[in-house]
């Protein structure tokens, strides 16, 4: 096997990008403290074509040096909004029309993997809150949304990095989108 050269991937402009169809998910990152988490993030919803990023609170915004580090343009491709708080963003959201899911342990939280995870995502506008690196998501905000997503865990942890979770998470609804 030979490794594709970058010219070989036929990847859209910036510009091919803006004007292709998304898939119909905004992530909105809760206070996210790492601008690291946030730039990783926004790569990620560029490789998977995320509708929108929502930044709530103390998560930074671009431009900035740390996030375009690990967004590497990203943060250029992938729209963006910033709210005063992750509740104002999810009340914004819900007039929107979206369902909303906090990816959280929660009582009664539905297990990424599953096949009630699909349940009214299909064929719906989605929007995953994703919290804090020590936090969480916000009770108030997790009280607002329409239900809550839980990666199941295996090991002695009972937590994911926040991008590394946005990632699992935008790829498992992905290919629910995709199967229907």
């Amino acid at each position: 096997m030979r490794k594709l050269r970058t010219i070989e991937m036929k990847r859209l402009s910036v510009e091919e990008f803006h004007e292709a169809e998304k898939m119909p998910l905004v992530v909105v990152l809760d206070d996210v403290r790492s601008m690291y988490n946030v730039g990783s993030v926004f790569r990620t919803a560029d490789a998977f074509r995320i509708e929108a990023i929502y930044l709530c609170g103390i998560t930074a915004t671009p431009p900035h040096a740390e996030i375009h580090k690990t967004a590497l343009g990203a943060e250029d491709s992938v729209d963006w909004k910033y709210f005063p708080t992750a509740i104002v963003a999810v009340e914004q959201l819900r007039s929107d029309g979206y369902k909303v899911l906090s990816v959280e342990q929660c009582e009664g939280s539905t297990m990424l993997g599953t096949k009630d995870e699909g349940q009214g995502t299909k064929c719906e506008k989605v929007a995953i809150v994703l919290g804090n690196e020590v936090k969480g998501v916000h009770q108030e905000v997790v009280d607002a949304s329409d239900g809550c997503l839980e990666i199941p865990q295996y090991g002695t942890k009972h937590s994911m990095n926040v991008s590394v979770a946005a990632g699992i998470v935008m790829w498992e609804l992905l290919r629910v989108k995709n199967d229907e």
